[in-house]
């Protein structure tokens, strides 16, 4: 018996047509993840509790199964200016719109009717999890001297688990080199102020929620609180009080751009963002603060837009 090695990994993912019915992902469907977390079988045990003339244990059923992904991507544009990122299925079935403008942009928008849903495919050195109805939620990080990153969980109904007779092809393609955080290729500004910052994260906040019921099974998103955390060079209060903007409750747009060449350009904006409880701290000897952030919407689902162009 051959021994499965870890980091032979491969990840499929497609949408779907159908809630749950398999949408087949191929070759040019892969993901190229990194840092990744598997759980084939999430759900509940259900105790039998019978009264026997005995004592000891007498097992269990298994209840409201599901699968359980969290990988790291590549925040990275698409090529060319208004061609679809290769991670934006993952987006997609995050709760967000795509809008493509030809030879500009595409755009990814928070909805709430219509949500659409994934199949994907996790094949561990030739075993293959098939995950339907899958839906997700991510976190976004910049940090100077690092390569940005999506970190998505995802969740999805249990589909087959088998062998298959060879590691699949992925076509990688689709996928575009990321550039590092940093002055030359970031900029970010918060409350109007051109923010000199040690890193940036914002997490969408999805619930993803397993129902399983008589006569219907879904992953839902039930609910959505938008939060991040900027960790910026301390100013004095004459260049950018956050004591106040945080006592008065001041609502004032996040914007960050990365990226400075034509099809590797992502753009995150969040119009109206609340700053909580500054914390004061240090690096290399400098005094810094780190900033909770509140992305609220504005006119209703517009309290995130992901650009990439």
């Amino acid at each position: 018996m051959a021994i499965r090695r870890w980091r032979k990994l491969a990840i499929l993912h497609k949408i779907e047509a159908t809630y749950g019915a398999d949408a087949a992902p191929a070759a040019a469907d892969a993901m190229v993840a990194s840092n990744v977390t598997f759980t084939p079988m999430e759900g509940e045990e259900v105790n039998r509790d019978l009264l026997l003339p005995y004592m000891g244990n007498q097992g269990v059923l298994l209840a409201g199964l599901y699968g359980r992904l969290e990988f790291d991507v590549e925040i990275a544009g698409a090529g060319a200016a208004g061609d679809v990122p290769a991670y934006g299925s993952l987006l997609r079935v995050s709760g967000l719109s795509e809008t493509v403008t030809a030879s500009t942009s595409v755009e990814y928008s928070v909805v709430e009717d219509d949500q659409e849903s994934g199949s994907l495919y996790f094949i561990s050195e030739k075993v293959q999890h098939v995950l339907l109805g899958g839906r997700a939620t991510f976190t976004m990080t910049f940090t100077p001297k690092g390569i940005p990153k999506l970190r998505f969980t995802y969740q999805g109904l249990l589909g087959t688990i088998s062998d298959i007779g060879a590691m699949p092809a992925v076509d990688q393609s689709a996928w575009t080199k990321p550039v590092i955080v940093s002055k030359a290729n970031t900029t970010m500004s918060l409350h109007g102020w051109s923010a000199v910052a040690e890193s940036l994260s914002v997490d969408l906040g999805n619930t993803l929620t397993p129902r399983f019921l008589i006569g219907d099974e879904v992953m839902a998103i039930t609910d959505r609180s938008s939060t991040g955390t900027a960790v910026v060079e301390a100013r004095d209060v004459a260049t950018v009080n956050w004591f106040d903007i945080a006592q008065q409750r001041t609502r004032g747009a996040l914007a960050l751009v990365h990226g400075t060449v034509a099809g590797n350009i992502v753009e995150v904006a969040a119009p109206k963002v609340e700053i909580g409880r500054p914390t004061q701290g240090q690096t290399d000897g400098i005094v810094n603060y780190s900033l909770p952030l509140m992305l609220c919407p504005d006119a209703g689902m517009d309290e995130l837009v992901l650009t990439v162009r």
